[in-house]
């Protein structure tokens, strides 16, 4: 296979036609993965709810923050090799992308295991710290240990869906995300209530019914990709990519450990006004934990709009085409207004029926939860405009500075918002230092867009290291013919635009 063969299956090249169009085609189908995930877990909380009370309620709330915290890890891992890929797409450069995947899952899989085996031992202490409420105790140990043993598969599951996006395609991963789905409906009120000759297990059938709907879900993905010839798939000499490439795992570690730290920070913090809201009692954290389930479904389409600006803006910055990246993050500002607006004004006026649904309608913690979700739901519109801003500069390489805004926003904002305010405002502190994280991070964000230094430099540009070796040659062109750069030329050196447009000088010169 040539460097610069386009065998993209159900890729999406992303650098031309319309903006708005491609943002959505790009954005609907992460949209709706994120949805189905989200009501997933939702279906699955209204079951352990309802049917195992509010302490195992409450231990869900403390082992799915431990969750996030790991899959934040891959988040960032998973981002820089989603850009890697991008980019090399938009240079339509298969041996990247394959090298990229081959050494994102050779590193990934191993870590995952020993973070596995680690979170099993000290699940105990990770409670402890959180401040479990006694009650809840026993029920979030057993859910948090199923959650680490299914950890390889959850993380890897993710990373694949994150690489096939950077490819363009979000639709395989909604595929897939459906079937992951459609098992854990029906495997967990089997499993937590011993429906028919199964078991009766309880909060570990919720947790064991999700770990074997991804895992099931995962090897179907790989199967279909297989089958389908994707351009992430790997033949049998190219299993030596799975040795990890020293330079593109450089890239892969100095653009997303920062880029997974963000989440880090974010994740810490949560988990530090969990423990504040744990002091609040039993009711008051299943109150939160069921205005959590509302708050996945209003970040969402944040979430989907950062994930297609990153994706869109690496294959155009890959093909040169910084005229659009501008626009690709206009158009995203614009989507956000419109979707979160659209969520926050309808989960606002139906919360309580929604929130009934956890908690159950006669339930004390729903006026809890009301309350909340008045008091910090409207700041997502400002989370879902730093979410562009941040997808957009990161397709560049640019995360220290975003990295350096999400820990002012998260710590000295929100938490001294909520420890100084406490005193005064009482529990309406912890809420409003939500919203309050939230604009901080907004309007620094759009500071570090408009006067920061994204734009310039290098995008991730040692991943080109590992073509050094390989003759420091460009291939171009339908007959994949190639010819040499000058020998003095320093292609490690060379910043992507540079390389694009002598990717595009020879293909006319051919």
């Amino acid at each position: 296979m040539s460097d610069t063969s386009t065998s993209t299956d159900k890729g999406r090249d992303l650098t031309e036609g319309s903006i708005a169009k491609n943002m959505l085609l790009f954005a609907l189908p992460t949209l709706g993965s994120s949805a189905l995930q989200s009501l997933n877990g939702s279906i699955n909380a209204v079951w352990v709810g309802r049917f195992l009370g509010e302490e195992a309620l409450a231990a869900t709330a403390n082992g799915n923050i431990l969750m996030f915290i790991m899959i934040s890890f891959v988040f960032g891992f998973g981002m820089a090799a989603t850009i890697l890929i991008g980019q090399a797409m938009g240079r339509r450069n298969d041996v990247m992308i394959k090298k990229t995947m081959g050494t994102a899952l050779g590193s990934i899989i191993p870590i995952s295991i020993l973070l596995s085996a680690g979170g099993w031992l000290f699940a105990p202490t990770l409670l402890d710290l959180l401040g479990t409420p006694p009650s809840a105790l026993s029920l979030a140990l057993t859910y948090l240990r199923m959650i680490f043993v299914a950890m390889p598969v959850t993380l890897t599951f993710t990373l694949l869906m994150m690489a096939l996006r950077g490819t363009g395609d979000s639709t395989t991963p909604l595929w897939f995300i459906t079937m992951s789905v459609v098992i854990d409906l029906i495997l967990t009120p089997t499993l937590i209530l011993g429906l028919g000759p199964f078991p009766e297990w309880g909060i570990f059938g919720s947790a064991f019914a999700t770990a074997v709907a991804n895992a099931l879900a995962l090897i179907g993905m790989v199967v279909t990709l297989y089958l389908r010839g994707s351009v992430l798939t790997l033949s049998m000499p190219e299993l030596r990519f799975l040795r990890a490439d020293r330079e593109i795992l450089k890239s892969m570690f100095s653009k997303g450990l920062p880029m997974g730290l963000q989440m880090i920070v974010i994740s810490t913090a949560a988990l530090t006004m969990l423990s504040l809201i744990n002091r609040e009692g039993v009711q008051t954290t299943a109150a939160y934990s069921a205005t959590q389930q509302l708050w996945t479904y209003v970040q969402m389409p944040a979430m989907a709009l950062s994930a297609a600006a990153s994706a869109m803006v690496a294959q155009n910055i890959g093909a040169n085409q910084w005229s659009r990246v501008a626009g690709i993050t206009r158009w995203g500002l614009i989507f956000n207004v419109i979707l979160t607006g659209t969520m926050i004004g309808v989960l606002t006026i139906f919360d309580k029926t929604i929130l009934g649904f956890f908690l159950g309608s006669d339930s004390a913690a729903v006026p809890i939860g009301r309350h909340i979700q008045i008091m910090a739901t409207w700041g997502y519109l400002f989370f879902g405009v730093a979410q562009v801003l941040f997808g957009t500069m990161r397709a560049n390489g640019y995360v220290i500075w975003p990295l350096v805004v999400m820990a002012i926003s998260m710590y000295p904002i929100r938490l001294g918002f909520a420890f100084g305010l406490y005193p005064s405002l009482g529990s309406d502190a912890l809420w409003l230092s939500f919203p309050a994280g939230m604009v901080a991070t907004a309007v620094m964000g759009a500071g570090l867009y408009l006067h920061g230094g994204w734009r310039r430099g290098k995008s991730l540009s040692k991943e080109e290291a590992a073509q050094g070796s390989e003759g420091y040659r460009v291939q171009v062109g339908a007959s994949s013919s190639c010819r040499d750069l000058a020998p003095t030329t320093s292609w490690k050196r060379l910043p992507l635009r540079r390389i694009a447009s002598l990717q595009r000088r020879l293909s006319r010169s051919n």
